[in-house]
């Protein structure tokens, strides 16, 4: 959870960097500004351990299109990251040599899903949601948006590839990626894709390279390491 005491997001204002120092006196809004605080603090602290590095020690690095990595780190074995928060919940997913991306959004009710969806989502995902029942569609569709984010996250390449453009499954028995095979016919089995059910009233997705992974969660604070 990101609501932390103010000593507590001091300790963590302390361990960031002079660029995250910077984003976080840009949130217009104070509690923004602490959950910001919180969870990048909390990812230092989880890198930290997996590296036996002190937080403030950590550097990062920044893809074109604004993915971070650990700075320095270029072996094919290095650990991999992302970070995602919403509304006061924060998921951090961490890999070793392979990419990940991971998504968390609060279900709001009343939020103009079926609008949204058909600006963002393919025609096959238009179907299988309006094919829910009624009282169904708005989870379905936080189902659906999280899996996308998480895929695109995972790629590290922004919206250059627009959510229009591959398909995933709204069933939770079978969640999957299907891509546009003229961009690469081999990208959809590259990938496997979970859901996750981080707190009631949250959706959340984990988008992996490979098969050949175990999930294993863990609650900040723990004195284990949070893996995948």
């Amino acid at each position: 959870m990101l609501n932390q005491t103010p000593s507590q997001i001091l300790d963590f204002y302390q361990s960031l960097g002079p660029d995250e120092q910077e984003r976080a006196a840009r949130f217009h809004f104070e509690q923004d500004r602490k959950h910001f605080i919180v969870a990048r603090g909390v990812l230092r602290a989880i890198l930290g351990r997996y590296l036996n590095r002190s937080p403030e020690c950590l550097s990062f690095c920044y893809s074109s299109y604004g993915k971070p990595a650990l700075a320095g780190e270029s072996e094919l074995n290095t650990i991999r990251f992302n970070l995602s928060h919403s509304y006061g919940v924060a998921l951090c997913a961490v890999t070793r040599g392979r990419d990940v991306g991971i998504d968390l959004e609060r279900i709001r009710c009343g939020l103009a899903g079926a609008q949204i969806a058909g600006r963002f989502f393919s025609p096959k995902e238009i179907a299988m949601l309006q094919a829910f029942p009624a009282e169904m569609q708005n989870q379905a569709f936080f189902r659906c948006w999280t899996s996308k984010e998480a895929y695109i996250k995972a790629l590290g390449k922004g919206l250059s590839l627009p959510l229009d453009q591959f398909d995933v499954s709204l069933d939770p028995r079978e969640p999957g990626i299907v891509v546009d095979t003229s961009r690469d016919p081999s990208e959809a089995s590259r990938w496997s894709l979970q859901e996750l059910t981080p707190a009631p009233g949250y959706a959340a997705a984990i988008a992996v390279e490979g098969h050949d992974w175990r999930l294993t969660c863990w609650q900040w604070p723990d004195p284990m390491q949070p893996s995948v």
